[in-house]
């Protein structure tokens, strides 16, 4: 059940902005600088996102016992949490991207990562209410909570689309601060 449950977490972390870079335009100076603003102050998230997702994957690719994946899902939910709700913040703190609908896009945007820090905490709750002793409850339970991973990410996942349809991808793409460490498929 572990194993599932790390395959889905690990299809999340595909919302961890796993950005591979593709160079900007001189005609995006703009777009390219707000990009490095927004980047630069997620990059501390995005680290942390990628090592709760490797933990989880750790745990549930081990022969764990449940109080162990128990304590340590809730942990990376948590971190999750947080990282999100920052990400959120960052965008409505760094101001209106330089594109046309600027101000809704920022506003979409920060909603969506709000939504997913809001999932993952709903996550951790669930996953702290597990009965890590009745190992039958408690894979029961995990079931649950793999189910609520989509419904978790959604909200990050629309919130790339709002940037990328904002004409933003280019210029977050090239930036090294949202760059981080693709998986392989076998990683998956």
């Amino acid at each position: 059940m572990n194993k599932k449950l790390a395959a889905a977490l690990s299809g999340g972390a595909v919302l961890m902005l796993v950005l591979s870079g593709c160079g900007g335009d001189d005609g995006q100076e703009k777009a390219n600088a707000w990009a490095k603003k927004v980047c630069d102050q997620w990059q501390p998230e995005l680290k942390k996102i990628e090592t709760a997702n490797a933990e989880i994957k750790r745990v549930a690719s081990e022969s764990s016992k449940s109080d162990e994946v128990q304590k340590t899902d809730s942990a990376a939910f948590g971190t999750m949490t947080e990282s999100y709700k920052a990400m959120a913040a960052v965008l409505q703190s760094v101001g209106a991207p330089p594109v046309k609908n600027g101000a809704a896009t920022q506003e979409a945007a920060a909603k969506g990562f709000e939504a997913t820090s809001k999932g993952y905490a709903d996550l951790k709750a669930m996953m702290d209410a597990l009965d890590a002793q009745d190992k039958a409850k408690f894979a029961d339970g995990l079931k649950q909570v793999a189910g609520g991973l989509k419904d978790a990410t959604k909200g990050g996942q629309d919130a790339l689309q709002q940037l990328n349809a904002g004409g933003l991808d280019k210029a977050i793409n090239s930036q090294k601060g949202c760059q981080v460490a693709t998986m392989s498929a076998s990683d998956k």
